[in-house]
Order: structure tokens, then sequence, then C-alpha cells
């Protein structure tokens, strides 16, 4: 569903572009500064980042949720692309993980319990992958292109990793850009949140002397 266009003082606004943008600054915002649904943050951001977008997309938008890489999409590029980087890095992460910073940051941070750690993860990260590689990267991929819109979708997702060890942080606009790249190439955001999943639970494990 096309929003229209809004002109202000000789500017034109698609108002589509502008809820999406909007969107994807303002419930990161509220995320960061704790305003509680649940008693969990990881229910809270399912609640933010993912039932929240997709009430716009099926009540709003009158759109299948599908053209917002809800779907299984290329499936064999997307386990391919799914082994290939979980084996890369679990190699990096064997190590980076073991640095001062990061050990201080998750035996404060990560559940203690393994299961814990692993179901709140995936909980927490699946609708943080769909708000930036499905509800942003193809809403706004339609608007501008697929180029763009892999870059823009990335920048408030990097700015979420402020706090954590700055060496994680630093990579995070490019591990933004990639997941966004493999989401576009299998027109799915499963494929990035498994990929997320792991990295971010096998870091956790790591750090935290679990493995």
């Amino acid at each position: 569903m096309n929003l229209g266009q809004l002109t202000v003082g000789g500017v034109t606004f698609d108002l589509k572009l502008l809820l999406f943008i909007v969107l994807g600054t303002v419930v990161p915002m509220l995320d960061y500064y704790g305003h509680r649904l649940t008693n969990l943050k990881a229910y809270d951001r399912m609640i933010y980042y993912f039932i929240l977008p997709m009430l716009l997309i099926v009540l709003l938008f009158r759109e299948p949720p599908a053209k917002y890489g809800f779907q299984v999409g290329n499936w064999k590029a997307g386990l391919a692309w799914t082994a290939v980087t979980a084996i890369v890095m679990a190699v990096i992460l064997w190590y980076v993980a073991r640095t001062p910073d990061m050990q201080k940051y998750y035996n404060a941070h990560a559940p203690k319990e393994i299961m814990r750690l692993i179901t709140l993860n995936g909980i927490d990260l699946f609708g943080w992958e769909f708000i930036w590689r499905g509800f942003l990267l193809f809403g706004i991929a339609r608007i501008l292109g697929p180029g763009p819109a892999i870059m823009i979708q990335a920048i408030p997702f990097a700015f979420m990793h402020l706090g954590k060890p700055e060496l994680e942080t630093l990579s995070t606009i490019f591990g933004g850009i990639g997941f966004g790249f493999i989401a576009w190439q299998t027109q799915s955001f499963v494929y990035p949140w498994l990929i997320h999943w792991f990295i971010t639970s096998f870091t956790m494990l790591i750090a935290s002397g679990k493995i």
C-alpha cells in the first residue's frame, strides 16, 4: 500500500519511507530507555521489533508479510550462507571472545544456565532480525533500491550495540551490512536470524567460560 507523499516548504517526503525511518529510530530508543512491556527484555523486544512492525504490515500497509522477508525464501542458499558464516565466525570468536573486555562484559550479562542463554537469545534476536533484515530492509528497498536499504538498515543496528565491548561494537556496521546482504540474497530474514543467534550464543558461551 502506497501511503502517498507530503510536501512541506517545497520538500517532498515519501510517507512510507518516513514511517520506516521514524519507527527504526524510535523503537530502539524506547528499548534503550527501558520502557517495560513484560518482565523480560527478550519478550519486550519481540513486541517492539516483531509484533509492532508486523501489525503495521498487516493492518496499515495491508500487505503480505512475505514481502518483508517473513518467509523461508531461497532455503538452499540460506542454509549454505548460514553454515559457511557460522564456521568462519566460530573460528574467529574462539579467540576474540576470550579477550578481557569480552569476558568482563559477558560474565556480567550472560544468563547463567546454558539452555536459558540459548533460548532467550533466540527469542530476542528473532525480533531484532525481523525489524532490521525484514521490515526495514525490504520496505526501504522497494523505495530506494536494495543497495541503499542494506546500508541504511545497518546503521540503527550498529548503534544498538553501544555499551558492548568496543571491538564488537565497531564490527557491527559490517555485520549489519552482511546480514542485510544475506537477507536480500535469500529473500528472507530467517538466515540472518540463525547466524546472529549462533554468533551471539557462541560468544556468550566462550566469554563467560561455559565452553
